[in-house]
């Protein structure tokens, strides 16, 4: 028995070692587990306070939503006060730390708008609507880039949605009723529209028969309807003081260019003597004041100061019909000093959404809107200084060999297309990286330097000169 129980006692204190030895192990691990892992998560919202408290005092961000949401304000803020190229590069900050905010894709959508990058619109609009598709914000800002495109049944689509969601949204009521006349006058126009373009509602109006009341003392025409100087310096005076030229005398002035672009090929050469000034002007966008002060700094037109203005005179300032007076009646004047090449803004889609249009609807007539459209379509698309200087608004083109015998012979009398050599030359963009890249505008292309040498070599050409942009 004492034999037995011995061996009995060593058992069980075999057993009972080796079963405090294995749950002192595991007991180990674990705690040895959960103290790591503490000691981890602790450092990790240790840094994540540290960096917080950097962040605050220096005004550095990290990825969180907070700091794209501060980026966004800044962006907000920018917009505001119409840096809109500042805008979309904070927009653009917020949205690398926040991919999936539809909001700052919607305003950086609105920015690109504000300087005619359609394009680049569309696309942000487009993502805002992708992200989610309750968003109603997303499709008024693809209704906008849409109808500044020109893609009037596209836009109308989104502006109804907008409208049934917000019903009381008097902007998206008045949006959607516009671009709905757009579309219906469209669809009017080709059913009744015929292959004669010869017509001109300059032909079916009797000028001479309009009446003009006896207490109007402001400028007026010689009898024969000629220009001269002292009617381009009157008009100069009387616009400034905000006074509106007679409706005769603007048909009048209409009809004599018309007639004169008519006789004109799509690009124009220019011959300018040796140790000659000649003025080459970008975009005056209606700004009749800063016309005026280019007048002052460098003098009015004349044979001896010749003018190239080149693209743009119109939408956007308040000014427009003064602006687009002024200088069809110094052509008329200086036919071989003074030249006009067309842009972007002289368009009919452009002169709806930028306010040419409305503006002279305002102050003179809607088919006082059409002549100007139909005259728009009558102008060069672009120059040729000395058989050496290219000037044009936009820029060159999606395709190489094309010869300055091509742009001359241009067939320009009609509203631009969507593609090709005439909408190139309107609203296309240089770019620094060789070749070519489609456009943040939506229409036309971007051109390398490479193309440009290509275009001048071909062309026996030493520079391109164009506007379109502000820098």
């Amino acid at each position: 028995r004492r034999v037995h129980g011995e061996k009995h006692n060593e058992l069980m204190l075999n057993i009972w070692f080796q079963s405090f030895f294995t749950f002192d192990l595991f007991s180990l691990v674990v705690c040895a587990f959960l103290f790591f892992t503490t000691f981890v998560v602790f450092f990790y919202l240790k840094s994540l306070y540290r960096m917080a408290a950097t962040n605050e005092q220096n005004g550095s961000f990290d990825g969180s939503t907070d700091a794209a949401e501060a980026l966004k304000e800044r962006a907000n803020s920018f917009f505001k006060t119409g840096d809109n190229e500042k805008a979309i590069e904070f927009y653009t900050k917020a949205i690398d730390l926040n991919p999936t905010a539809v909001a700052y894709y919607s305003n950086r959508s609105i920015a690109y708008l504000k300087i005619e990058l359609f394009g680049a619109a569309l696309n942000d609009a487009n993502k805002a609507v992708e992200l989610d598709n309750s968003f109603v914000k997303g499709y008024y800002r693809r209704a906008a880039a849409n109808m500044s495109l020109g893609k009037f049944r596209l836009a109308l689509r989104d502006f109804e949605l907008v409208k049934k969601r917000r019903p009381n949204d008097k902007d998206a009521q008045m949006k959607y009723t516009e671009c709905n006349k757009v579309v219906k006058r469209q669809a009017f126009e080709k059913a009744i529209a015929t292959d004669d373009t010869s017509k001109s509602l300059l032909d079916t109006l009797d000028i001479e028969s309009i009446n003009i009341d006896a207490d109007y003392i402001s400028a007026k025409l010689e009898k024969d309807g000629k220009i001269t100087l002292e009617f381009v310096n009157q008009i100069l005076k009387e616009f400034k003081d905000e006074k509106r030229l007679h409706k005769k005398y603007v048909f009048q002035i209409l009809r004599q260019i018309r007639d004169m672009f008519k006789t004109l090929d799509s690009l124009v050469s220019i011959n300018v003597p040796n140790d000659s000034k000649f003025t080459v002007c970008g975009d005056i966008h209606g700004q009749f004041y800063d016309l005026l002060n280019i007048f002052e700094l460098n003098g009015l037109p004349s044979e001896d100061n010749p003018y190239l203005f080149n693209g743009d005179f119109v939408d956007r300032g308040s000014f427009s019909v003064e602006v687009i007076l002024i200088l069809f009646s110094l052509k008329l004047l200086y036919p071989n000093h003074l030249y006009l090449a067309r842009g972007n803004h002289e368009t009919e889609t452009m002169n709806q959404m930028y306010g040419f249009e409305g503006e002279v609807k305002a102050k003179y007539s809607s088919d006082m809107a059409l002549l100007f459209t139909e005259i728009y379509n009558l102008l060069p698309l672009a120059h040729v200084i000395n058989d050496r200087v290219f000037v044009t608004h936009g820029g060159l083109f999606s395709q190489d060999g094309v010869k300055l015998s091509d742009i001359r012979c241009l067939d320009r009398n009609r509203q631009p297309p969507e593609s090709g050599i005439m909408c190139d030359l309107l609203w296309s963009d240089p770019m620094e990286s060789l070749g070519r890249a489609p456009s943040k505008r939506g229409v036309g292309i971007q051109f390398g330097p490479d193309i440009t040498r290509g275009f001048c070599e071909l062309n026996g050409l030493d520079y391109v000169i164009r506007s379109h942009e502000v820098k």
